[in-house]
């Protein structure tokens, strides 16, 4: 199964914000959407960056409260890991756990498609593993 599946199922929604923008603005959209991540794009809409809930808890060890109005850019992650519409789920899944990242950006041909969690990621491995004891269950009792 491919990424493609993922997204198909999930929808193709980009949540962005501008690298000058606060972070105080950042968690507030983090908190809106309900989502643990955000991807960073400049103006001309490329992709930039992405700023995790976890690099917010890392710029509030370094810098406390005042972090809240620090520009996205000084803390968002720059060097992007991302994926491809193409990739396999357990290629991505050994990404994530390699690289230590919860969120990928998915792009194609150097255009955004997307963006992909390990919660969806886990999710579509689960409905898979489902169906297939579906089957066999049906299979089964036709036999």
């Amino acid at each position: 199964m491919s990424v493609l599946n993922i997204i198909k199922h999930k929808g193709s929604r980009i949540v962005s914000v501008r690298p000058e923008a606060t972070v105080a603005q950042a968690v507030a959209v983090l908190h809106e959407k309900r989502i643990g991540a955000v991807l960073v794009r400049d103006v001309r809409g490329a992709l930039v960056g992405i700023l995790s809930e976890r690099d917010v808890v890392r710029g509030i060890v370094r810098y406390g409260a005042a972090v809240l109005e620090k520009p996205i850019r000084a803390l968002m992650t720059a060097n992007i890991v991302s994926c491809t519409p193409r990739d396999d789920v357990k290629h991505v899944m050994e990404v994530m756990t390699m690289r230590r990242v919860r969120h990928l950006p998915v792009t194609e041909a150097g255009t955004l498609k997307g963006i992909i969690s390990i919660g969806d990621v886990v999710k579509h491995r689960l409905d898979m593993a489902q169906l297939e004891v579906n089957v066999l269950r049906d299979y089964a009792r036709g036999h």
